[in-house]
């Protein structure tokens, strides 16, 4: 048995760029940031703030939510899987290492205006189980 899982909390490093190809198939490409804290250990070295860009690729349903909500800033929830891609320019062999969503969820608060709500879960599978409730929803 094998496991191929992703969950990240971070902020969008940049508006997602989505396209669309045949019978109106959209792919959204983003930068999702995640941040471990700086410390301090018991030694007084200072540890400091590490900061871990992620590629986020999602497609159909998903791509029309980031089109329509995700904005630079926009703090997210993303499920997902690893893919790694490789392709050759100028006889170069390259490699990317992308986050494919499964679930994405709009995290942080609500917009003040009533022009825009923001968008529900978007589970791509019928039998996903729904992410953790937004950090407003929460009991305590």
């Amino acid at each position: 048995m094998s496991v191929n899982k992703v969950i990240l909390v971070g902020n969008v490093g940049k508006d997602p760029e989505v396209r669309y190809f045949d019978k109106d198939v959209a792919v959204a490409n983003f930068s999702l940031a995640t941040t471990d804290r700086g410390y301090t250990l018991q030694n007084g070295t200072q540890v400091p703030e590490r900061t871990e860009w992620h590629n986020i690729v999602a497609r159909r349903g998903l791509a029309e939510l980031a089109e329509k909500y995700i904005k630079k800033g926009s703090q997210l929830y993303v499920d997902g899987k690893i893919q790694t891609r490789s392709w050759e320019k100028d006889g170069v062999k390259r490699y990317i290492t992308e986050v494919v969503a499964e679930t994405i969820q709009l995290l942080g608060k609500k917009p003040e205006s009533h022009e825009s709500p923001v968008a529900p879960t978007a589970p791509t599978a019928p039998d996903m189980q729904a992410p953790p409730p937004a950090v407003d929803d929460l009991p305590f």
